[in-house]
């Protein structure tokens, strides 16, 4: 596909995603998750052919005018879309599927202790809303969604919705995930200790006792 064919594309997403489009024109000059996908093609074509250094140069650049930070080595497919981008952040081991959608503030990053591998995969269709936070070497399933404001830190199945911190599937395949609700059985940590060092006190007792009966 050509570039211009390509940018078009591109465009077209944004008007079946946001309501709020009006024209070609004011697309083309005004949405800057749609700049920051472009700036990122040159950076990306530029890092391929190590050329790493004008590659990081671009997206510093893309950041400042955008908002958006997206690795030079990030893989993203087609049809991605950002929505009011603010504060997003890619890795540069990500990839990213077709019709993806994510939204301001989601961080596509890694947790600081791998190697190689170390940012996630996200494949097609999936969403991504305001806020969340997608760390490590996992994978985000197809046609998943991830709630405003998760912390994901664990692989997501293929077609499940995940909310919280940490993210925890509620939905898969479209049928409500059953969960443990029995609030009177939660732990108690401080009862616990109480308990654990009342035993130890009966046992240093009972040893008293006899040293004693033995004097």
């Amino acid at each position: 596909m050509g570039i211009f064919k390509r940018m078009k594309e591109d465009m077209n997403v944004v008007f079946e995603q946001d309501p709020a489009a009006r024209t070609y024109f004011e697309v083309f000059l005004t949405y800057s998750g749609l700049h920051a996908i472009w700036s990122h093609r040159v950076a990306h074509a530029l890092y391929k052919r190590n050329f790493f250094f004008i590659a990081r140069v671009i997206s510093q650049f893309n950041r400042f005018f955008t908002g958006i930070e997206i690795h030079p080595g990030a893989k993203i497919g087609r049809r991605f879309f950002i929505d009011h981008g603010m504060g997003v952040v890619i890795g540069e081991t990500c990839e990213i599927g077709d019709n993806v959608t994510i939204y301001q503030g989601v961080t596509l990053g890694g947790t600081g202790k791998e190697k190689g591998k170390r940012h996630p995969t996200v494949k097609d269709n999936a969403l991504i809303a305001t806020g969340a936070k997608v760390l490590g070497s996992i994978t985000i399933g197809e046609s998943s969604k991830v709630g405003g404001g998760s912390v994901v830190l664990r692989d997501v199945p293929d077609h499940s919705t995940v909310v919280g911190i940490p993210g925890r599937v509620v939905v898969q395949n479209g049928e409500k995930v059953r969960k443990n609700l029995d609030h009177h059985k939660l732990p108690d940590p401080v009862s616990e200790r109480c308990d654990k060092l009342q035993k130890e006190i009966d046992i240093l007792r009972a040893e008293i006792k006899k040293l004693k009966e033995e004097d």
